[in-house]
């Protein structure tokens, strides 16, 4: 089997990539990662793989045809991670966002069908619900993106749909809670929040912090994408949550104790605009469908995630770390 992973440089496109690799069986598996190594791309990511021949690299732009006719031959199956998926950067240019997350999807289906890919898994997010006071989203609850992010990966979302409906491609589509782990960017809030700690700098808190999120372990998520990829039905919606809701007061005040650190280090920034009260998927049709099932409790989940950014400062400190306008003059 051939895989087609864009975006497999990225937070869960690397961790996908290093699932299937390492899992018994994959002997006759071969991974070709498309990447154009933007900002949140890190090939050190990947650096374990690249003498391996099951692993292929591939620099380059989803949003270019000629690329997408010289990879995709062969493909049996595309994972779709590539994206533009952080908020604030969507409020301040949402260009890239609509390229990238929009015609970058039209132009990589358009080439899945053109070279008879067989299966493609559209991975999303569940901001593209919008903001819910109490329960949790089905599948089947209408789309209501309050974000040019969210909006872009909504839209994203329903050409995935219209394609299978229009031309039959196999596709579906995944709709995951905030994710954490290892390797994420640090622009979001738990590597941003855990490396600013490790240092002894401050952090930012938005607003009152009573919005709500589902976090979800970056490995449980890639295991069920990989459910979806292998068993999902052709044109459907599965929902991936983590059953761990927190307000980002709760989160910080969890990220403060395993860094031993205090609430002396927390400094009050407005809030975002358009910031969602609370995101909450009900998830029930990927565990009845397909067995999916949670398995990382987060304070264990938390904790391991802390001790990997403290053991690895030379991943991350070159980075940077992006922070609010409104902190960042301060710092």
């Amino acid at each position: 089997m051939h895989v087609l992973v864009t975006g497999g440089a990225g937070f869960i496109g690397s961790h996908y990539v290093r699932m299937l690799l390492s899992r018994p069986g994959s002997r006759g598996l071969t991974i070709t990662v498309l990447d154009k190594l933007s900002y949140a791309g890190n090939p050190a990511n990947l650096a374990e793989w690249e003498a391996d021949e099951r692993f292929r690299f591939r620099r380059g732009d989803i949003c270019d045809r000629a690329l997408l006719d010289e990879v995709l031959p062969g493909a049996d199956c595309v994972v779709h991670f590539a994206a533009e998926s952080h908020v604030d950067r969507s409020i301040e240019d949402g260009d890239v966002f609509l390229c990238t997350n929009v015609l970058g999807t039209q132009r990589l289906l358009e080439a899945s069908l053109r070279h008879g890919v067989g299966k493609f898994v559209h991975v999303s997010t569940d901001e593209v619900y919008g903001s819910i006071d109490q329960g949790s989203w089905p599948e089947t609850d209408p789309l209501r993106p309050n974000s040019p992010y969210s909006a872009s990966k909504a839209s994203s979302d329903l050409l995935v749909l219209a394609f299978h409906r229009t031309h039959g491609l196999d596709v579906s589509v995944t709709r995951c809670s905030n994710n954490y782990g290892p390797m994420q960017y640090p622009e979001k809030v738990v590597p941003l929040f855990l490396t600013r700690l490790i240092d002894g700098l401050p952090v930012p808190l938005y607003g009152d912090g009573r919005q709500v999120r589902d976090w979800l372990h970056v490995e449980d998520h890639c295991h069920g994408i990989e459910l979806v990829r292998s068993g999902g039905r052709p044109g459907e919606v599965y929902n991936l949550g983590g059953g761990t809701e927190l307000s980002n007061r709760d989160l910080t005040e969890r990220l403060l104790a395993v860094t031993g650190s205090d609430w002396s280090s927390v400094r009050r920034v407005p809030d975002r605009k358009g910031h969602d009260l609370r995101y909450s998927v009900d998830w029930s049709k990927a565990r009845e469908e397909l067995g999916y099932l949670p398995t990382r409790d987060f304070a264990s989940g938390l904790e391991a995630t802390a001790r990997w950014y403290r053991d690895h400062p030379g991943w991350w400190r070159p980075l940077g770390r992006r922070l609010p306008k409104a902190l960042s003059g301060s710092v």
